[in-house]
């Protein structure tokens, strides 16, 4: 594995098991299946804008949960249309008659729906998709809305969910009068403890980060407000808010933080590899997307067909979207400090084993010089800690494609280089990280993030438990679309 290679190439080969596909002749009433489906096809285009968005907009893991989770619900919408049974979410249109429920139309409607609406989550990639649509055969000109029309469907689809989403509480478009930027903060989220100084160690602060040409900048938080984001499928954000977290003083907060440094100072290569491999690096789709690629492989696993992908990435973007709403109204509420923090106040004076910057091992140090495993370019998230959003979100996911799929069978392998995203050419042994449980695949992320130092245990356990109870959720309330059981739109 070359370390030039970008990082979404190399986790979209890695979760591919390291095993050559197994083609299966389509049987002629479910068309092409796993990699070859029409909704798998759209998926990568969907990767792809998610990546090209890290790269103009640095990582925003809100925002791109959202965005994904709304393509794909025009996604769904769009295909329910062609379905016996499916009830959308946004689209008020007839279901079309026996006749026109076919795989041709199926495919057309989704396409039309999947570019819309990816030219409205990604407008700066609006080239891409409208050439994606052209290369799969339409017209990227059609812009009928005849909902008598596979393609007016589709564009229909795109255009309904995102303007029923527009005043959602996310700030898409800077509407708001007290943010009038995109994704703009209306409610004026102000640290407790300002870059320089420490007002309350039990609060989050902003910490300094290194650009490549040594200059440095303190991140603000990243959408503090998005815990008022109107949920997808929750009742509210608050549904499942988590009790409060360990304080400074309180023993099992004490043992917790001991516990990073002492994972953090001994650090093997295969745990480096898992800390980056779950962090991601340039290029990043943030863990809504890691979850997209971790379905995809789901897909060409069990030779999925149209319809199961569309049924599938519907669940799992709309569990990511809620489950990130969901945590970030915990982290707010709570607004709690980073190991950052906590072990320099509370070990700054003690000698301990740690990690001191790239290619220089684990050495001696003092405790107020302690870092996680991450580049001066990113030191650690620029958000409070408690609980932690790659927790919430892969105990959500990996709940969900448990339910979906009846097993919580994953069986996937990703051969990595450690230290490729920190510290280069530390080893030129390549390790193989094993994920045989999507349950398995979810901790491991989750307690990737205490061995890098990013969170402790609590923040790590009650997250992945908040997760689990948002997909019970939106599983049953996605299957009900599914399977016809809300209030039908005709």
């Amino acid at each position: 594995m070359r370390l030039n290679v970008p990082a979404l190439v190399l986790l979209l080969a890695a979760c591919q098991g390291g095993q050559p596909a197994t083609e299966t002749a389509a049987p002629p009433d479910r068309g092409p299946l796993g990699r070859d489906n029409m909704a798998y096809r759209w998926a990568t285009a969907a990767l792809e804008g998610t990546a090209n968005d890290t790269e103009r907009n640095s990582p925003r893991p809100t925002v791109t949960s959202r965005l994904l989770a709304l393509t794909f619900t025009a996604q769904f919408d769009a295909w329910s249309r062609y379905d016996s049974v499916a009830d959308p979410v946004h689209l008020q249109v007839p279901r079309r008659p026996q006749a026109e429920r076919t795989l041709a139309n199926k495919e057309k409607a989704i396409s039309y729906a999947m570019c819309r609406a990816l030219c409205l989550a990604y407008p700066a990639d609006s080239a891409l998709f409208l050439g994606r649509l052209k290369e799969f055969g339409y017209d990227p000109q059609d812009r009928s809305l005849d909902p008598a029309t596979p393609q007016g469907i589709g564009n229909l689809a795109a255009r309904n969910v995102f303007e029923a989403r527009k005043d959602d509480g996310s700030n898409m478009y800077g509407t708001h009068p007290a943010a009038p930027v995109p994704y703009g903060d209306y409610t004026h989220y102000t640290p407790v403890n300002p870059v320089e100084r420490m007002n309350d160690i039990d609060h989050w602060q902003p910490k300094y980060f290194t650009r490549d040409d040594g200059t440095k900048w303190a991140p603000g938080a990243l959408t503090p407000h998005w815990g008022r984001v109107r949920t997808l499928m929750l009742d509210s954000a608050s549904q499942f808010r988590s009790p409060p977290p360990p304080r400074m003083g309180e023993p099992k907060l004490e043992e917790e933080v001991r516990q990073v440094v002492a994972v953090q100072g001994s650090l093997t290569f295969a745990e480096k590899a898992l800390v980056e491999f779950m962090r991601d690096g340039p290029r990043s789709v943030q863990q809504a997307g890691h979850w997209l690629i971790f379905s995809r492989d789901v897909s060409v696993r069990d030779q999925h067909d149209l319809d199961r992908d569309v049924q599938m990435y519907f669940v799992v973007t709309a569990t990511a979207m809620d489950a990130f709403i969901a945590c970030w109204e915990t982290k707010f509420h709570y607004d709690s400090s980073r190991p950052f923090q906590q072990v320099h106040h509370l070990m700054g004076d003690e000698d301990i084993i740690g990690w001191p910057g790239p290619h220089q091992g684990q050495v001696k140090m003092k405790g107020r010089d302690w870092r996680p495993y991450s580049p001066a370019s990113f030191l650690c998230p620029a958000f409070p800690s408690y609980i932690s959003g790659h927790s919430t979100v892969s105990g959500g996911c990996s709940k969900a494609l448990e339910l979906f799929t009846g097993s919580d069978r994953y069986g996937m392998e990703v051969r990595l280089l450690p230290g490729w995203l920190t510290e280069p050419g530390i080893t030129a042994d390549s390790v193989t990280l094993s994920f045989p449980t999507f349950s398995s695949t979810a901790e491991q992320a989750g307690w990737s993030r205490v061995l890098g130092g990013y969170h402790i245990q609590s923040d790590n356990v009650e997250g992945l438990a908040m997760g689990r109870k948002v997909a019970a959720v939106t599983y049953a309330k996605c299957k009900a679309h599914i399977d016809g059981r809300t209030d039908p739109q005709g």
